[in-house]
């Protein structure tokens, strides 16, 4: 479970970085990049949080895993399908592409690795 939480923490990082990098002084509006410190924030909180697993935190880490998915999933394939209707900020359209389908790959195997931990663990009484 550490290497899975290391994995979630440098997502959301690179994540929150990179959206910072791609919209600064490229006239995003705030509301397009604030999802990425969101959900960054979710799934690093979701890390923290399993440094003591309870079912309940184990629940919200595999819950910010699949919020990143899910904000993944339309950026990812957005890019892929219209292209022109995304605005790349200060990356490159197929470097951004790969990237963002890069992260959400890796968000849906570390929301599925979650919940199948979960089975794993013993029960807390």
């Amino acid at each position: 479970m550490k290497a899975l939480r290391i994995v979630g923490v440098l997502l959301a990082l690179s994540l929150m970085l990179g959206e910072a990098y791609r919209s600064w002084g490229a006239g995003r509006p705030v509301m397009f990049w604030m999802d990425d410190q969101i959900m960054g924030a979710m799934l690093i909180a979701g890390a923290l949080m399993m440094a003591r697993p309870t079912p309940l935190r184990h629940a919200f880490f595999a819950a910010g895993w699949g919020v990143n998915a899910g904000m993944l999933y339309g950026s990812f394939f957005g890019k892929v399908f219209a292209p022109e209707t995304s605005n790349p900020g200060n990356f490159d359209m197929g470097l951004l592409t790969a990237l963002i389908g890069l992260a959400f790959v890796t968000a849906v195997v570390g929301m599925i690795a979650t919940i199948m931990l979960a089975r794993t663990r013993p029960r807390a009484n």
